[in-house]
């Protein structure tokens, strides 16, 4: 095996160091192109290389996948957060990062070879139409779209497309004797960033955010004026298993904290030169108490919010330390339709610090399963067990002590909940068996909740044993096991209510049952009526 590695080994390397050649004349830095291609005889060597693959070896060879082997191979040797985007990925992932796109507005599950419908976005296009939960759609503009060879990607280019264009969907509806249509206008559907805002006390609002794309500022912003509306003079932002996003938006959303000219955070590039942002007057919160969650997957974005307000003494951080990416990267287009995002700086707090963890090039194994060594060390249980380095100790202005060198510590620490973090409950919400199940309870009978409120469902129903039963048979059938929950029978209810919450209602109802017993709010609601003290 190793004998054949060694035989391509000129070619891998060849052809590496060519794809970094035709990276490079992509990229949007601050040299000209007249220096970025100056003739080489390395470059034409390497381009003539290309070449010979291409028209002379003995083997048909597709370069275009050698490169895209080779690009990834490239950047995993740079550091963990430099990243290839193949070109069938890229629309995907922008779209996702843009906030929105253009659809029909649904909720949808493919269950048992059908697009079923879970619920139609409120507002949006189908809403509008007349389209319900529980409604099958079969065809698309005469297409068929169900049965065992449809993918879900088909599925969506065939309710996708350009905004105001018509589509055409034959739908089965339960109770009705003939199928039904519908003609829908296809429109700009948002994808939230805000996932759930809702008061948890009398002063006290709530704001969950998933990621930073371009779109959550005004999210954020919106949800803040109605918490603000409603009474709310203090805040919880969420921002557990937040992974990050843009840099922008982060910095708009800390400015709606701190007062003008606070610094936000300043980042360095490869050449020492340093940018520096500092808050404006137009923050809105400025007077408000500010909590923020983090937990271990908080990254990126999520670190940058928190470590501004910790190192301005503003608010609270509350939760486990964060994930610890300090590095910027910025997104190049590399002409054929595929992207590079590319570190291109590190960023700092506003007292100096780098909260990026320590990483070591190629080993990229290692860097991504730090949460299982933070599991086995028991920091997550203990914050005596934090590991912290005491030359990069920093104080803030107050005298508060943090500290550089991986991830954003916090001020008060809440361990992991164990009955919610249990590897099984993980598995089944990840395999969608608790999505599927509550779609067969609702279908069976949707009358049943028609006549019943938000209000009274999260506050007076509950999940019966012969449901708990039922979803155990449920999910034992799919995964052709023969296991007993019993041993995680109250939480394996609260998540079945949460879900059938989220199925009939919303979001914010799923995260409302939810919180209440999640004891990292619960302790927010704890601080928010006392005053906490900080260790020095």
């Amino acid at each position: 095996m190793a004998k054949t590695k060694n035989k391509y080994l000129p070619l891998i390397i060849g052809t590496a160091i060519a794809a970094g050649v035709m990276i490079g004349g992509k990229l949007s830095f601050r040299d000209t192109s007249d220096n970025l291609f100056t003739t080489n005889s390395k470059k034409d060597k390497l381009n003539r290389l290309i070449d010979y693959i291409d028209y002379e070896y003995v083997e048909d060879v597709n370069t275009d996948s050698i490169v895209d082997v080779t690009v990834n191979g490239i950047l995993n040797n740079l550091d963990p957060h430099s990243t290839y985007i193949p070109k069938e990925d890229l629309e995907r992932v922008t779209e996702n990062m843009k906030g929105d796109f253009v659809g029909i507005g649904v909720n949808f599950y493919t269950y048992k070879d059908t697009l079923v419908v879970v619920k139609p976005t409120e507002g949006g296009p189908s809403e509008k139409a007349g389209i319900m939960s529980g409604d099958r759609i079969l065809l698309a503009d005469g297409d068929t779209i169900y049965g065992p060879n449809i993918s879900t990607d088909y599925i969506s280019t065939k309710l996708k497309g350009d905004k105001n264009t018509w589509v055409k969907l034959t739908v089965f509806r339960k109770g009705e004797d003939e199928l039904l249509e519908f003609d829908i206008k296809r429109k700009s559907i948002p994808i939230k960033s805000v996932e759930s805002s809702y008061m948890l006390t009398d002063e006290l609002g709530f704001i969950k955010m998933n990621r930073f794309a371009e779109s959550s500022y005004i999210e954020f912003k919106n949800a803040l004026d109605d918490l603000k509306a409603q009474g709310a003079k203090k805040l919880a932002l969420d921002l557990r298993d937040n992974p990050g996003g843009f840099l922008g938006i982060a910095e708009q959303i800390v400015d709606e904290f701190l007062e003008k000219d606070k610094l936000i955070l300043f980042t360095r590039d490869k050449k020492g030169q340093e940018e520096r942002t500092y808050a404006t007057r137009r923050g809105d919160f400025e007077d408000g108490e500010v909590y923020i969650l983090l937990n271990e997957n908080s990254a990126s974005a999520s670190e940058v919010i928190a470590g501004a307000l910790q190192d301005n003494d503003k608010g609270v951080i509350v939760g486990r330390r964060s994930y610890g990416k300090g590095l910027v990267q910025r997104e190049m287009a590399l002409g054929d339709g595929s992207a590079v995002r590319l570190t291109v700086s590190r960023y700092y707090t506003p007292t100096g610090r780098s909260i990026q963890r320590p990483y070591t090039n190629g080993d990229n194994s290692s860097y991504f399963n730090d949460y299982y060594k933070r599991r086995r060390t028991g920091e997550l249980s203990d914050e005596e067990n934090i590991e912290v380095d005491d030359s990069l100790k920093f104080v803030t202005p107050k005298g508060k002590i943090v500290y550089g060198g991986g991830g954003i510590i916090p001020d008060i620490f809440v361990p992991l909940d164990r009955s919610f973090d249990n590897e099984i409950l993980n598995y089944l919400r990840r395999r969608g068996h608790f999505g599927y199940f509550v779609f067969e309870e609702l279908d069976k009978n949707r009358e049943i909740y028609k006549h019943v409120s938000k209000y009274d469902f999260i506050n007076n129903f509950e999940v019966s044993d012969d449901i708990f039963v039922r979803f155990q048979s449920f999910v034992n059938q799919r995964e052709r096991t023969n296991i007993s929950f019993v041993a995680y029978h109250n939480e394996i209810k609260q998540l079945i209510k949460a879900t059938l919450a989220r199925q009939l209602f919303d979001d914010n109802a799923f995260f409302e049952i939810l919180n209440k017993d999640d004891i990292m709010v619960q302790e927010i609601i704890f601080l928010s009526t006392e005053q906490p003290t900080f260790k020095q």
